[in-house]
This record gives structure tokens, C-alpha cells and sequence, in this order.
């Protein structure tokens, strides 16, 4: 049967001579593969430029059951993309949120606030004036609600550490090297209390920020082993230094 979703697409590789086999996040299904057939004379389809990893799209396919790899009648970008492809700030974040994605999402099942919040945070930041420095910051502390890791950031941030393993602020310093220090609990606690459009008032310096971002990521790694190693972390940090 044909079903239509919403979609994003996480990843994509090359099958045979021009066909790709997409892996896609949906609103209606959770995380799928595709294929798509080889470009076709006289017929336009979407190429391997408009279907990026964190692309947006809306897509219509021969779905069966029983079927690993369901095959893409129709596929477009939507809404298409104002700044990202071009703005190398915001693609190196888009990259690196997408291999996030790629490796958290794993379950097929469907989850429309997940996909509401991911959608909708990457059209903010499409379409913000300038690029945000501490998107990805905001995004992955924002994901783990919805991945089941929400930190505790309710006790009093001021004069403790956030521990990693706990997932709370302790006001003893943690025995372990899996924790923040005061300096970043603080700014991690901020992180915490802002929205969306108010991420310009987290005010980072370059160092404090990667040094962030890496912190972050061990927490993942902490809820999943095999998150493995980020290779699109050095581009980033590049990129914003």
C-alpha cells in the first residue's frame, strides 16, 4: 500500500550504480529505510543533493510490513532550506545533530513530539539571522527528554557539580572524572532554564564551549554504549574555533 509521512532524513548510502538506500526518521513510523530507484529519463526525482543528512521531507512509498526496505515513489524537500546548505556554521552543526540522531533513534517506533521538536528546532535555526554557536548545546540537552536522560538541574546550581553518572547536582565534588565543574554547572543549568529564541543570552567563550559539548557527549555515552566516536565533533569544533 502507498503511505505518505513527514521525514527526516538521518542518513543515506549508495546502492548499485545509482540507486541509495535513505534511513529516515519519520512522523508516522519512527526511524525506516528506503529505497531509491535510479534517476529515470523524461522523470524528475529528488538527487543525492536535495536529500542531505537533517533534510527535510515529505515522502510517499510502497510500504509493506514485512519488508525491511520500503521503495520511495515520491520524495521532496519540504520546507527547503534557506541558510543551512549554505552556511557553513550551520551545516557542521546539522551534520553533527544528524549523526547524533542516526545513532540514538534506533526503534522504529513513532514518536510525533520527538519528531515536532527536531523538525521545528531546525527551521529556527534555518532561519535565524545569524548562526547560533550553542544550537547544538541547546538541541542535545533538549533531546534527552525525549530519549528518557533528562538531567535534574532543580537543586541549586551555584555552588556544586553536575554528575554525569547521577544525572543531578551534588554539592560534594564526585569521586569520579564523570562530572562538570562549577563553572559549567552553572552554564549547563542556564542551558537548562532557556528556550529556543532565547539562545543568544548563553554567552560561551570558544574553549568553555567545546568543552561543553564534549562533557555532553559522555553523558550520552553513558546511556549508549554504542554511541561510539562522533566524527563530525572535529568539524565542528574547526569550524567554531
Amino acid at each position: 500500500m502507498l503511505a505518505a509521512s513527514e521525514g527526516i532524513i538521518l542518513s543515506y548510502r549508495k546502492y548499485g550504480e545509482n540507486s541509495l538506500i535513505i534511513t529516515i526518521y519519520t512522523k508516522n513510523a519512527g526511524r525506516q529505510s528506503y529505497i531509491l530507484n535510479a534517476l529515470k529519463s523524461g522523470k524528475k526525482r529528488s538527487g543525492k543533493g536535495s536529500l542531505q543528512p537533517l533534510y527535510l521531507v515529505d515522502l510517499v512509498a510502497y510500504y509493506k510490513e514485512t519488508r525491511e526496505i520500503q521503495r520511495i515513489k515520491e520524495i521532496k524537500n519540504n520546507p527547503v532550506y534557506q541558510n543551512i546548505p549554505f552556511d557553513i556554521h550551520r551545516s557542521s552543526q546539522a551534520l553533527f545533530i544528524a549523526e547524533i540522531l542516526n545513532k540514538t533513534l534506533r526503534e522504529q517506533e513513532s514518536s510525533p513530539l520527538l519528531f515536532d521538536f527536531i523538525r521545528n528546532s531546525l527551521i529556527y535555526m534555518d532561519l535565524t539571522e545569524n548562526p547560533l554557536p550553542n544550537f547544538h548545546l541547546y538541541f542535545l540537552f533538549r533531546l534527552t527528554e525525549f530519549l528518557g536522560f533528562l538531567p535534574d538541574t532543580k537543586k541549586t546550581c551555584d555552588d556544586g557539580w553536575f554528575d554525569l553518572q547521577k544525572g543531578t547536582v551534588e554539592q560534594h565534588r564526585p569521586v569520579h572524572p564523570y562530572y562538570l565543574d562549577k563553572e559549567s554547572t552553572n552554564a549547563f543549568c542556564r542551558l537548562a532554564g532557556l528556550k529556543l529564541r532565547e539562545l543568544d543570552n548563553l554567552k560561551l567563550s570558544r574553549t568553555h564551549r567545546n568543552h561543553m559539548t564534549i562533557k555532553l557527549l559522555e553523558y550520552y555515552q553513558l546511556h549508549f554504549e554504542h554511541l561510539g566516536e562522533i566524527k563530525s565533533l572535529k568539524v565542528l569544533q574547526e569550524v567554531f574555533s
